[in-house]
């Protein structure tokens, strides 16, 4: 196995990939390097930036230098881990290229490439779907052919998911690779998807594509790497990214955030702390050069890039990845869109979320309601929660502000008005109902709201309550319940 998974959230794994040339922690953006050449110098992004691990074109590599090219980390000047895609970029963008599957599959081994990928047909983002189907086929083709023409046996070998909009499509692809021998599994053809700002239908390519691959495999999401979409696409499984964006943004003169993208005559100064934007203020860089000022805006627009996979990996490691992805979503509508459609795979996300977290969890609006642990929470009660034996009397209260709601003044007035033979349950949002012998579990007394009163608690009530003779509730009026306004009527009764 090349991938150890060291801590969830959510579908987000940090894990070790491990390779020939030393292990990478993930979630990982790779850099992609051009063989002939770069703004940064790959030898650069390992001693200025600290990474260990880019990406660069076999292809290319193949066309410059020739069947007898070198290593590929002497081409490149870069001695950590490298992996080489294989001109399935080159065929979406031109249409065509010269070389076969085997020449390059046998080319990547003789480069010494770390990992190698499969020469894939991509499917794009606009084809019809009689085109879909012949990419997803022949990449299936192409796949089981490289299994029969591998000699390297330390090298890594990935094998992409193709079928671009038609998520049926990617669903078989997706299982027809797992059953194959790959280590790494990229999905294929997003580039243009992302590029529209389409993040709903990326949502679906992604869970899609990840429930029908072996789970300990990593999963790579091809041509990602903007700093604002990356916890989405983390929190779904992904767990490998390569981008040129840092690049060819500075080339067009674009400053990136983590809330989006700035063209650098807009701003009036540098809202960032990297070391470049410590060094130079926004008048030294619009009086220097082009080049000059390309190349350091590519280093700011790598450094954002870093930072936030450092983000990421804490809110991992904290269990605060939801709330990031909250924040992070709420930077671009096209991006919120995104956000909302992973709804749809709440039961996706709740298998893949840890069952107990590190931290409490916080609760903003009606979306955080669809959070995993509420998810849980709820189908739980319903599908394994018996009352009490001898209670047939169902006492509800609002909850407390404080918690544990159990140890409430409320609660303790309550049960000292009615004694033992009543059950006490707290209702409210975002769980719903909460049994007063429930109350000091995770994460009935581990969260923070500002919901206000919702409503969706009245319908788990009313589910909750049948098989109770009588129902009292206090501080709310629901048809077949009686209503009470204070504790103290409880003592009328008596």
């Amino acid at each position: 196995m090349c991938f150890e998974i060291k801590e969830r959230d959510l579908a987000g794994k940090i894990g070790i990939l491990k390779t020939r040339r030393g292990n990478i922690e993930t979630p990982y953006v790779m850099p992609v390097v051009n063989p002939i050449r770069n703004i940064i110098k790959p030898s650069e992004l390992k001693s200025e930036f600290k990474l260990n691990m880019i990406i660069t074109n076999s292809y290319i590599i193949f066309k410059h230098y020739g069947k007898e090219a070198k290593d590929v980390h002497e081409i490149t000047g870069f001695d950590g881990i490298i992996m080489t895609d294989s001109g399935a970029y080159q065929l979406l963008v031109y249409g065509k290229i010269d070389v076969s599957n085997k020449e390059i599959l046998e080319f990547q081994e003789k480069i010494k490439s770390d990992i190698g990928v499969i020469l894939d047909i991509p499917t794009g983002g606009i084809i019809d779907r009689k085109n879909a189907e012949y990419t997803v086929m022949e990449t299936l083709r192409r796949a089981k052919e490289s299994i029969s023409l591998r000699k390297d046996n330390t090298m890594l070998w990935a094998g992409p998911i193709q079928g671009g909009r038609f998520l049926d499509l990617i669903e078989m692809c997706a299982e027809k690779m797992g059953e194959l021998d790959f280590h790494i599994h990229p999905l294929g053809s997003p580039t243009q998807i992302m590029e529209n700002y389409d993040y709903s239908t990326l949502v679906d390519m992604i869970v899609i594509a990840k429930r029908k691959l072996p789970p300990e495999r990593p999963f790579h999401l091809f041509g990602a790497g903007h700093p604002m979409m990356l916890s989405l696409a983390v929190a779904l499984g992904c767990d490998l990214f390569d981008s040129a964006a840092y690049a060819l943004f500075a080339k067009d003169g674009r400053y990136m955030t983590q809330n989006g993208t700035i063209r650098i005559e807009n701003l009036k100064e540098l809202p960032c702390c990297c070391p470049i934007c410590n060094k130079y203020d926004i008048k030294y860089l619009m009086e220097i050069n082009k080049n000059e000022r390309e190349v350091l805006l590519a280093k700011h627009n790598l450094y954002v890039v870093i930072e936030e996979i450092k983000i990421i990996k804490e809110a991992i490691r904290e269990g605060r990845l939801w709330e990031l992805l909250e924040m992070r979503c709420r930077s671009h509508p096209r991006l919120y869109e995104g956000f909302k459609k992973i709804l749809k795979y709440s039961k996706y996300l709740e298998e893949q979320d840890p069952i107990i977290s590190k931290r409490g969890i916080f609760f903003y609006d009606y979306l955080s309601m669809n959070r995993p642990e509420v998810i849980r929470y709820k189908n739980r009660l319903e599908e394994r929660y018996e009352k009490p034996e001898n209670k047939e009397v169902l006492l509800l209260l609002p909850m407390p502000k404080s918690k544990p709601f159990n140890k409430s003044k409320i609660f303790k007035k309550a049960i000292k008005i009615v004694g033992e033979n009543v059950h006490i349950c707290f209702y409210g949002d975002p769980f719903g109902i909460i049994p007063s012998e429930l109350a000091e579990t995770f994460p009935l007394s581990q969260f923070e709201s500002s919901l206000e009163n919702i409503g969706i608690w009245k319908e788990d009530v009313k589910k909750f309550a049948k098989n109770y003779k009588e129902v009292i509730i206090l501080g709310e009026k629901i048809n077949g319940f009686k209503s009470i306004k204070n504790i103290d009527e409880l003592k009328v009764k008596e």
